[in-house]
């Protein structure tokens, strides 16, 4: 099984080795864009872009209603595990 995490692309560090900053949740983080790219879509443009990260790579965007509701539930998965 895989996780996803959402967050949000803030700035592009390198469009030749397709390298991005992403908050997650308040951490930025590097991460690689190459999956989400293409003619349409080239790095400049994912600024602002909510995707989800795994492993070090965006996988996919998705929309900000379902990146608030997926960070919703994993803080609440985590406050239940901290008191369990």
């Amino acid at each position: 099984m895989c996780l996803g995490i959402p967050g949000q692309i803030i700035e592009i560090t390198d469009t030749n080795n397709k390298l991005a900053i992403v908050n997650v949740a308040g951490v930025k983080r590097q991460v690689n864009i190459a999956c989400i790219i293409d003619d349409q879509h080239p790095p400049e443009s994912c600024v602002g872009d909510w995707v989800l990260v795994h492993v070090g790579f965006a996988m996919n965007r998705i929309n900000e209603k379902e990146a608030v509701e997926t960070l919703q539930l994993l803080q609440e998965i985590a406050e239940v595990m901290a008191t369990g």
